[in-house]
């Protein structure tokens, strides 16, 4: 029996999610949270350790670890050795890490099109 896929859209994570940033030492943490409950399914699954590694693999991170909130419909992922030796240390204009949220919110998420309406941006009402 054939069965035919639901159709998706790809758009950025910032469509579907909000996120904030934090730092200690050489170490950052960004939360991710859905807009919409039923976005965070699709979180969970598509915006991993991995995917967020590869996000920063040019500032060399030593670890990535994702903690999920599913009461929040958040995730939070610290981020080790990504600060260019923190704040104190690094000559980055960015040494504190506020601006990392808007690297990982710009990775791009399957949605289906029926959830399209939760999405924030150009097309939506939100």
């Amino acid at each position: 029996m054939a069965t035919t896929a639901s159709p998706t859209i790809i758009v950025p994570l910032w469509r579907a999610a909000h996120g904030r940033t934090g730092d200690k030492g050489n170490r950052a943490n960004i939360s991710v949270i859905a807009w919409a409950p039923e976005l965070y399914p699709l979180l969970v699954e598509q915006i991993t350790e991995a995917a967020v590694m590869q996000v920063f693999a040019h500032r060399r991170p030593s670890r990535v670890q994702r903690f999920e909130l599913p009461r929040l419909h958040a995730m939070n992922f610290v981020i080790d050795d990504v600060l260019d030796g923190g704040v104190n240390d690094a000559l980055n204009l960015d040494s504190h890490g506020k601006s990392l949220s808007f690297l990982l919110l710009d990775l791009p998420l399957q949605v289906p099109a029926a959830l399209a309406p939760l999405l924030c941006g150009p097309e939506s009402t939100r």
